[in-house]
């Protein structure tokens, strides 16, 4: 970017994985990572999470437009955060930076995360708050990926409900929510499709292999065991869901007990965060491969009566 002039237009395509993906760290690679995985392991969201990676950054939080100035920048986003907040996805690199050094300081603190001195001060350089050479246009969210899932449910002959596209909560919880949902829908004798999209988090208590979207799958088979007719699926858009090569896992009435029949209790998979065994073991995992994009995560109950 260096030499540009107000004459220049630098177009950036940002996308899901650009926290990670586009970097020039402040601090070394190594303490970069073990930074990320203490917040990811404490349970963290990830607007926690890249408000303390924009402090540690020479891209992020607005200050890769900053050092594109005075040429313009036309940025072109597919959002993968909730509630699109633009200096938010892949941390903001072309955005203003609307977190604070105090409200960074305040998660270091919620979730005890052990940071070297120079880490420590770099969270009180405050990011760029304004930014008068980008302009910004979101071309697919989470919201898009409701709105298909709702589609080709209706194709197949089920009566589409977009509950939420903006799901943040524990991933069991989620999974234990939609699953009451189903339940009460099922008595309306409906074939439904119940959508809820966003992205939930896992507090790591365990060291077993999973993703969120299996915890929230795994958490849904106890909700809906033994009821009839009801099927709970929940993947990630991008095709991987945690560690694993799963992009989610699928559960319907009877997982529950086929799992009890494999000596399998989903009350301790779940305590050890190893969602992903459990669903491999009543081939409950959903496995896609990578799909090229990302725009968060989809949960849908099936209702056929």
């Amino acid at each position: 970017m260096e030499g540009l002039s107000e004459d220049d237009t630098v177009i950036f395509l940002l996308s899901g994985g650009g926290s990670a993906l586009f970097e020039l760290p402040l601090i070394s690679g190594e303490e970069l990572q073990d930074i990320t995985k203490q917040l990811l392991a404490s349970g963290a969201d990830i607007v926690e999470i890249n408000t303390i990676r924009k402090r540690l950054s020479k891209v992020k939080g607005g200050r890769f437009a900053l050092a594109c100035a005075p040429a313009k920048v036309f940025s072109i986003v597919l959002s993968d955060i909730v509630g699109d907040p633009l200096d938010m996805i892949a941390s903001g690199p072309a955005y203003p930076d609307f977190s604070t050094c105090d409200e960074a300081k305040e998660i270091v603190r919620k979730y005890n995360i052990k940071l070297s001195k120079e880490a420590e001060e770099l969270l009180n350089k405050e990011t760029p708050k304004e930014l008068n050479n980008v302009e910004t246009h979101i071309t697919g969210s989470v919201r898009e990926l409701c709105r298909a899932a709702a589609s080709n449910s209706g194709k197949l002959g089920y009566k589409p409900i977009i509950l939420t596209d903006e799901l943040c909560c524990e991933a069991r919880e989620a999974g234990s929510f939609l699953a009451s949902i189903a339940k009460t829908k099922a008595k309306d004798n409906e074939r439904l499709a119940i959508i809820a999209g966003g992205e939930t988090v896992v507090h790591l208590t365990g060291t077993g292999k999973g993703g969120r979207n299996q915890e929230l799958a795994l958490s849904a088979a106890l909700g809906i065991a033994g009821n009839r007719g009801i099927a709970v699926a929940s993947v990630g858009s991008d095709g991987t869901d945690g560690p694993t090569d799963a992009a989610g896992g699928y559960v319907d009435n009877e997982t529950h007990q086929e799992l009890i029949a494999k000596g399998i209790n989903i009350h301790d998979v779940l305590k050890d965060n190893d969602a992903y065994n459990a669903l491999k073991a009543v081939d409950g995992l959903i496995i896609t491969g990578a799909t090229g994009t990302n725009v968060n995560d989809v949960a849908i109950a099936l209702i056929d009566i």
